[in-house]
């Protein structure tokens, strides 16, 4: 699995991206294309299957660009994860909602007194 981070600058009308930690750099008219190339560019240095990226604006005219390759096999365990933990989470939630419920109704009928006060 190979982790290739860009910064991105703006200079005008061309977008240019330098490697963090090493030789990849690209330049394109938008941020799309350049992002296309910076693809292109780390899957040929990496041929693992798989390809995720992030594209984050850090202001109007710079930002951070993050190839992942080969993470398709781990990108589905974490998803799969956060799925579960989401689950159980919400079971453990309706808990605490049925017990207030049961309250509720003990308070009504504690407070029901067999008259109304503005007859």
């Amino acid at each position: 699995m190979g982790v290739y981070t860009f910064v991105c600058r703006s200079s005008g009308d061309e977008w240019t991206a330098k490697q963090l930690k090493g030789e990849l750099e690209a330049s394109a008219a938008t941020p799309y294309e350049l992002q296309r190339r910076l693809v292109a560019a780390a899957s040929a240095a990496d041929s693992a299957a798989g390809v995720q990226s992030s594209f984050s604006m850090v202001s109007p005219s710079s930002a951070v660009f993050q190839v992942i390759i080969g993470a398709v096999g781990g990108g589905a365990a974490i998803g799969g994860g956060a799925a579960a933990g989401a689950a159980s989470g919400g079971a453990a939630a309706e808990a605490p909602k049925a017990e207030e419920k049961k309250e509720e109704e003990k308070e009504e009928s504690e407070d029901d007194l067999g008259f109304s006060l503005f007859d």
